[in-house]
């Protein structure tokens, strides 16, 4: 097969009707396939069923004695703030447990920094302008939030390595409307990749101008692994702690992928001295967040271990799924000479890069064909892709059928938008 480069115009010519004539093949097919999130899959939410009735007969208390049907204990029970603290390996008291929401969590913290500013900073609110700087390709979420705040954006990009560190030192150091940056450190949301030791290490190295500066460290996937031999990552804390920046970083993790999306358990993993700064805000607006949930979960998995384990079961249902996007892609596209992507080897995504100018019309063309992925541009800050390239990938709910099937319209789909691009079609 020749790169699409490589052919005269009458080989383009030909090559674009006979893609034509397959899409319009697979359009007769009626799919009906939404691939639009990152969802896990019925046989995932099955291996968590146990949970449901776990607690059956049991006392509902904590190891302390706490009654868990009642109100109190803000920031969670001590078997749960313990079984998360070691899976980030932190100490218990780095560690509040919140509700359902790993998200929620970062709109609540950014929400309190608004109103009320960080440790007696000047809340957000009263200055002129506050600017986020936001890895990209990344997660739309996070853009929404500052979205939603009136936040500008600043986009940073990033390679094999993480986030253009040089690039971010000169914004942080030099500006003090710089007041975050959005993180997905292993396994990245969208790309798959796993920041460096390096690029870990100057991040704890950070001299921000301003004092209420914040890395915003979600660290969804860090048991989200797809080979027995996974990626490990620097501990941010640690690092935090040599280079005195104890307070610097907020890391988020919740189990929505991992139990119930849901019905999960979230935290946030930071220093005493802000942990202590958001238990004074959120004891004004709870008494306490579910425990039975919080017991649930800890009599379910047991320990860190367990949960580590649980997540091999996980990687079983999820590998093969993955394996084929690579599959369908290494032998339908990169003969071809159109595209790029990531292997990934861990997370919830494959991070597809188009020929410039492609993405939005491979999306479009999915979707009329039945097969419904995330909207091109997402990606990115204000929902702009400035080279209309990116497509996230998100293998985990189809079936491994179903998934070839949308693979396979998938690849159709670029040839067909790349040789319309190359002939100005």
């Amino acid at each position: 097969m020749k790169k699409l480069s490589e052919m005269t115009s009458e080989e383009l010519l030909a090559f674009k009707n006979e893609t034509e004539k397959q899409y319009l093949d697979f359009k007769s097919l009626n799919l009906s396939l939404d691939m639009s999130r990152g969802k896990p899959a019925p046989a995932q939410l099955d291996l968590t069923m146990p949970m449901i009735s776990i607690l059956d007969g049991e006392k509902l208390s904590a190891e302390n004695g706490f009654d868990c049907r009642n109100y109190g204990v803000l920031d969670g029970i001590p078997e749960a703030k313990k079984m998360f603290a070691d899976v980030l390996g932190v100490e218990p008291e780095n560690i509040i447990v919140y509700g359902n929401s790993s998200l929620a969590i970062m709109y609540d913290t950014i929400s309190r920094a608004w109103s009320h500013g960080i440790l007696g900073s000047k809340p957000w609110c009263k200055y002129d302008k506050v600017k986020f700087l936001c890895p990209v390709p990344g997660y739309d979420r996070h853009f929404s939030i500052c979205e939603y705040f009136g936040i500008e954006m600043i986009n940073v990009p990033t390679n094999e390595y993480g986030p253009d560190m040089d690039m971010v030192e000169k914004l942080v150091s030099e500006d003090e409307t710089v007041k975050g940056i959005w993180c997905v450190p292993q396994y990245s949301n969208p790309t798959g990749i796993s920041y460096s030791d390096e690029v870990v290490k100057r991040f704890a190295n950070l001299k921000p101008k301003a004092a209420d500066f914040r890395i915003f460290w979600d660290n969804a996937y860090c048991i989200h692994h797809l080979t027995s031999s996974p990626e490990c990552i620097l501990n941010i804390f640690d690092e935090c702690k040599k280079a005195g920046n104890e307070n610097l970083v907020y890391e988020f993790m919740s189990t929505s992928k991992i139990s119930f999306p849901g019905s999960g358990v979230a935290v946030i993993a930071t220093s005493v001295e802000n942990a202590e700064y958001i238990k004074k805000g959120l004891g004004i607006s709870t008494i306490g967040f579910d425990k039975i949930n919080q017991l649930r979960h800890v009599k379910f998995f047991g320990n860190a271990d367990g949960l580590k384990a649980h997540m091999n079961k996980h990687m079983e249902i999820l590998a093969p799924k993955f394996n084929v996007v690579i599959e369908e892609l290494e032998k339908n596209i990169a003969p071809l000479g159109i595209a790029s992507w990531h292997k990934a080897e861990g997370g919830y995504f494959i991070s597809f890069d188009a020929m410039k100018g492609c993405a939005k019309r491979i999306v479009s063309l999915c979707k009329e064909a039945g097969v419904v992925l995330t909207g091109a541009g997402a990606t990115y800050p204000y929902g702009k892709d400035p080279d209309d390239s990116n497509i996230r990938i998100a293998p985990s709910y189809p079936t491994v059928d179903e998934l070839r099937k949308a693979m396979e319209l998938f690849c159709i789909c670029i040839r067909l938008a790349s040789v319309e691009k190359m002939i100005g079609a």
